[in-house]
C-alpha cells in the first residue's frame, strides 16, 4: 500500500499533537482579589521553567494545559499584586485539577492565598459572586428572591413575585433556617398576602457570600425541618460604597476601615446599608383597583473591631419597618370556561392598615488565634430581637355574581345575562402581636490535624460544639369576624339570631426558654492523587420549658472526592433525624386557642447527589458544574396547616404524617464566556394523611368518593424548573441581557372549613412567570485614561437598567375568594398575582 507525500505530512503534524494531548493534564481555577474577593483579570499563569502561559479572563477564570505525571509549579503574575506560585503533584494524563488563589495587592498586609478545589462544605451550595446576583431582575429587592434560581429544591410560594418566602422540598415558609454571621434571624408572624411584605433581614449590599442547604445539613445548624441559609456578611479593608434607585425603590451602602498606626492588628471595620421600598408600581396591576400606600424602609449596621491577633469583637444592629395601607374601591374579575365564563363585580367600602415593625441588636466576642500556634477557637454571641406587628381591617364589599354572555353575535357579549349571587361580605381584623426573642450562645471549636508528608497522606479532626440560651415572650390579642350575606340574608342563616363567620376572640400570653446545644466531628482524610474522604457526625439537643418537651438527633454525612479520576467529580450522602419545635405560629389552632402541649414535628431524612466540575468548550473552554441530588423524607408528628397566599393556618394539634421524595438537578456555568447563568430542574411528591380521618377523593362524575391512603400536602407541586441566563452583545459585551423564567406545576387546594376528608381536591393554575432585563455599563474605572472627561468618573462603575416584569402577562393565581349563596353553593374565584410592569433601575459603586 503506497503512501502519498501529503497523507505523511498530514500524520507526522497531527501525531504530535495527539501523543501531546494524551500526556497533558488540565489546571483550572479562579483568581480573586484577597482584599475584596473580586475577580481579577489579566492575571498571566504560568509553568515556571516551561514555555507555557496563559491569562485569565474578566471572570478571573483561567485553564492551562500541563505535562502528565510530572511535579511543576505555577506562578501567578499581575501588575499592582505581590506575584506568588503553587507546586501542583503528579497528575493523570487527561486528569483536571481544581486550584483558586486569592491575590492580595502589593500595598496591602495581606497573604496570598492558594487553595485546592476540595470537598464542599458539606454540600452546602456556597455563591460568592454576589454582584451577578444583583443583576437579576426582581420584583422584591430580597436576596431570599433569587434562591429558586440558586439553590436546589426552592421552589416559588403562592405569594409569587411579592414575596420572598420560599419553599424548600416539600416545606412550607416556617420550615426554613436563616443565619446571619452566626446570628440566627427571624420574620414577622402575621404577614397573610405578599402585598404586605416588606424587606427581609439580609441585606444584598452587604453580603460577601452565603451557603444554602436544602436538606440533611449539619448539626451545628438549628432545628428545623427543610432548609438552612448560611450568609456571611463583608469584612472591608478599603473604602467603598454604592447606590441605586428605580421605580420600586432605593438603596445605599458604605464600607471601609480604619488601621491603628501603633499596632497593625488593630483595625475597625465598618458596614452601613439602608434600603426603601415600595411595589405601588406592581400592585397598581392588580384587578383590584384603589389607594395603595406601601411604605417599607430597613436599616443596619454591621461593626468589628479586631484587638489583637486573635481576639475580634462585632456588633450587628437592624431597625425594620413595614407599613402597608390599602382603600379599595372596585374590583371586576373574569373567570371559568370559554362556554361557562363568570364575572365578580364588587364595590368596597372601608380600608387596610398594617404595621410591622421589627429590631434586632447582637454582639459577638471571637477568639480565632493562629491555628499553629494554638487550634482552639472560642465564640460568644448574645442578641436580642423584637417584632411589633398590628393587622386592621374594615372592609365591607357588595358583589354581583354572574354568568356572561359568550356568545360573540349578541348585543350583550361580556355582559352579566344570569345572576347567580349578590350580597356583602364583611371583613374586620383587630389583630396584635408582640414578640421578645433573647439569646445568648457560646461556640467553641478545635482542630487537630496530622500531617505525612512523606506518604502524602492527611489526617484531620474538626471538633466544634455549642451551647444555647433563649428566652422567648409573646402576647397575641386575636379580635377578627367575617359576616356574609347573601340575598339579604346572612350566613350561616338563622331566623332568630344574627351571626357571623370565623370569629375569633383571644387573648395569649407566653414565656419560656429553651435550652439547646450540640457536638460535631469533621473527620477528613486525604491521600494525595487518590482519595479525598470526610465524614461528618453530629447531635444536637433540646430541652424546651414550656411544654416541658426534649429531643436527642443525629445527624451525618458523608463525602468522597476521587483525586486520581479524569472527571473532577465528588460524592455526598447525608441522614439523620430533624426536628422541629414549635415557635408560636404552630400552637395556635384554627380557633384561636394555643396548644402549649405541642410536640416537635420530627422527620427523617436520607439525601445522597454528586458534583461533577467540568470544562466546556475547545477554543475557549469555561467552567461548569452540575448538582443533583435525590432525596426522601419521613415525617411525622406534623401540625396540618391550609395555605392561603402566604399565610399558614395550622390546626394546632400534631394530627398529621406523611412524606416528600424527589429529585434535583442543578447546572450553572458560564453558557456564555464572561456571564455565568443556571438552570434548576425539580421533581417532588409529598403526600400527608391526617390521624383518625379515611380520606377519600372523587372522580370526575362520581357522586361518591372512594378511599385513599394518603392526599396531597399544600405545598405538592411535581415539577419545577428555573432559569438564569445572561447574554451580551457580540461587540459590546458592556449591553447585557437577564432573563428570568419560572414555571411550576399546579399547586393543590381545599374548600375552607371542609378540607379534611376531602383534602386538597382542586389545584390552582400552573406558574409561569418570565422576567427580563437589559443592563448597560455606562461607566467603568478601568475607561479613566481613555476617557478623562467623562461625567460619571467619579464612580467605580454605573450600571443603568431597562427591567420588564411578567413580560408575557400571565395572570398567576395566589389564591381564592370564596363566595357562599343562600343555596350553600360556593365559588372559588381567583385571585391573581400581578401583571406586566417596566422598571428603570440605576446603580452606582464608588
Amino acid at each position: 500500500m503506497r503512501i502519498s507525500t501529503f497523507s505523511l505530512l498530514l500524520l507526522i503534524c497531527i501525531l504530535p499533537a495527539v501523543i501531546f494531548s494524551q500526556e497533558t493534564a488540565t489546571v483550572y481555577g479562579r483568581i480573586t482579589d484577597a482584599s475584596n474577593e473580586q475577580p481579577v483579570e489579566l492575571v498571566t499563569v504560568f509553568i515556571k521553567g516551561e514555555n507555557a502561559a496563559v491569562t485569565t479572563d474578566e471572570r478571573g477564570n483561567f485553564a492551562i494545559q500541563v505535562p502528565a505525571d510530572k511535579r511543576l509549579t505555577l506562578g501567578f503574575r499581575r501588575v499592582a499584586y505581590k506575584e506568588s506560585s503553587a507546586d501542583v503533584l503528579p497528575l493523570p494524563a487527561g486528569a483536571r485539577f481544581a486550584l483558586d488563589v486569592s491575590l492580595a495587592p502589593t500595598e496591602s498586609n495581606l497573604e496570598v492565598v492558594i487553595s485546592e478545589r476540595r470537598l464542599d462544605d458539606a454540600g452546602m451550595i456556597r455563591e460568592k459572586n454576589i454582584e451577578a446576583l444583583k443583576l437579576l431582575p426582581s420584583a422584591t429587592g430580597n436576596l431570599e428572591s433569587v434562591l429558586p434560581h440558586i439553590a436546589l429544591g426552592t421552589n416559588v410560594g403562592t405569594g409569587g413575585e411579592l414575596s420572598s418566602q420560599y419553599q424548600v422540598r416539600g416545606g412550607n415558609y416556617d420550615e426554613n433556617l436563616v443565619y446571619v454571621n452566626d446570628f440566627e434571624i427571624y420574620r414577622p408572624q402575621l404577614i397573610r398576602a405578599g402585598q404586605q411584605e416588606g424587606l427581609t433581614f439580609p441585606n444584598i449590599d452587604l453580603v460577601r457570600d452565603l451557603s444554602f442547604s436544602s436538606g440533611g445539613f449539619q448539626a451545628k445548624y438549628g432545628d428545623k425541618l427543610s432548609s438552612v441559609l448560611d450568609i456571611k456578611y463583608k469584612r472591608p479593608d478599603s473604602l467603598r460604597a454604592s447606590a441605586s434607585a428605580s421605580f420600586l425603590g432605593a438603596s445605599a451602602h458604605l464600607e471601609g476601615s480604619v488601621k491603628s498606626k501603633k499596632d497593625s492588628y488593630r483595625t475597625f471595620r465598618y458596614l452601613a446599608g439602608a434600603r426603601y421600598k415600595t411595589t405601588r408600581l406592581l400592585l397598581g396591576s392588580l384587578d383590584v383597583t384603589g389607594e395603595y400606600v406601601p411604605d417599607f424602609t430597613d436599616v443596619q449596621t454591621y461593626l468589628t473591631y479586631d484587638l489583637n491577633r486573635d481576639w475580634q469583637v462585632g456588633v450587628i444592629g437592624n431597625f425594620n419597618r413595614s407599613k402597608y395601607s390599602f382603600v379599595p374601591q372596585s374590583l371586576v374579575r373574569a373567570f371559568g370556561l370559554v362556554d361557562y365564563a363568570l364575572q365578580l363585580r364588587t364595590a368596597f367600602e372601608g380600608q387596610e392598615i398594617d404595621d410591622f415593625t421589627q429590631a434586632m441588636g447582637g454582639v459577638s466576642l471571637t477568639f480565632l488565634p493562629d491555628r499553629e500556634r494554638n487550634p482552639l477557637f472560642h465564640k460568644l454571641l448574645a442578641s436580642t430581637w423584637r417584632s411589633q406587628e398590628n393587622e386592621r381591617f374594615d372592609i365591607l364589599g357588595y358583589y354581583i355574581l354572574g354568568e356572561l354572555e359568550e356568545n360573540l353575535g349578541s348585543d350583550e357579549f361580556g355582559e352579566i345575562t344570569n345572576i347567580l349571587g349578590t350580597g356583602t361580605q364583611q371583613t374586620w381584623i383587630r389583630n396584635y402581636l408582640t414578640v421578645d426573642v433573647r439569646n445568648v450562645e457560646y461556640r467553641g471549636g478545635i482542630e487537630l490535624q496530622h500531617d505525612l508528608t512523606d506518604a502524602g497522606l492527611t489526617r484531620s479532626h474538626f471538633l466544634q460544639w455549642s451551647a444555647k440560651w433563649q428566652n422567648e415572650q409573646i402576647t397575641d390579642k386575636i379580635n377578627e369576624w367575617e359576616r356574609l350575606d347573601s340575598a339579604l340574608y346572612s350566613l350561616p342563616y338563622d331566623s332568630n339570631f344574627l351571626f357571623v363567620r370565623r370569629v375569633l376572640k383571644t387573648r395569649n400570653e407566653l414565656q419560656s426558654d429553651r435550652f439547646s446545644a450540640f457536638f460535631q466531628d469533621t473527620w477528613t482524610w486525604r491521600k494525595e492523587g487518590l482519595r479525598e474522604f470526610q465524614l461528618i457526625a453530629g447531635v444536637r439537643g433540646q430541652y424546651w420549658t414550656l411544654n416541658r418537651d426534649w429531643f436527642v438527633t443525629p445527624r451525618v454525612q458523608f463525602l468522597y472526592k476521587p483525586l486520581d479520576s479524569r472527571r473532577d467529580v465528588s460524592y455526598r450522602l447525608a441522614g439523620g433525624f430533624f426536628y422541629q419545635p414549635a415557635f408560636y405560629r404552630e400552637m395556635r389552632g384554627f380557633d384561636g386557642s394555643v396548644n402549649t402541649d405541642l410536640s416537635a414535628q420530627k422527620s427523617a431524612h436520607v439525601v445522597a447527589g454528586f458534583t461533577y466540575d467540568f470544562l466546556w468548550g475547545k477554543h475557549r473552554p469555561v467552567k461548569m458544574r452540575l448538582i443533583a441530588e435525590a432525596y426522601y423524607k419521613q415525617m411525622w408528628d406534623l401540625v396540618s396547616y391550609d395555605l392561603d397566599n402566604v399565610r399558614i393556618r395550622y390546626s394546632g394539634l400534631n394530627d398529621s404524617r406523611g412524606y416528600a421524595t424527589g429529585l434535583d438537578i442543578r447546572l450553572n456555568g458560564e453558557f456564555v464566556p464572561g456571564a455565568e447563568s443556571w438552570i434548576n430542574l425539580s421533581f417532588l411528591r409529598t403526600r400527608e394523611s391526617i390521624d383518625g380521618v379515611q380520606h377519600q377523593v372523587r372522580n370526575l362524575g362520581d357522586r361518591e368518593g372512594h378511599d385513599v391512603k394518603d392526599v396531597p400536602r399544600p405545598t405538592d407541586r411535581l415539577v419545577t424548573m428555573s432559569m438564569f441566563f445572561q447574554d451580551y452583545l457580540r461587540k459590546n459585551e458592556n449591553i447585557r441581557m437577564h432573563l428570568n423564567f419560572t414555571v411550576g406545576t399546579s399547586l393543590p387546594f381545599g374548600i375552607p372549613d371542609n378540607n379534611i376528608i376531602f383534602r386538597n381536591p382542586y389545584r390552582f393554575a400552573p406558574y409561569h412567570r418570565v422576567d427580563i432585563g437589559f443592563g448597560f455599563l455606562l461607566w467603568k474605572q478601568e475607561w479613566r485614561h481613555r476617557r478623562p472627561g467623562h461625567f460619571l468618573r467619579f464612580t467605580r462603575n454605573t450600571w443603568a437598567s431597562f427591567e420588564v416584569f411578567n413580560l408575557l402577562k400571565v395572570a398567576n393565581e395566589a389564591s381564592n375568594t370564596w363566595i357562599k349563596a343562600i343555596t350553600n353553593v360556593q365559588y372559588a374565584i381567583p385571585n391573581y398575582l400581578t401583571g406586566r410592569r417596566v422598571n428603570l433601575r440605576l446603580k452606582m459603586d464608588f
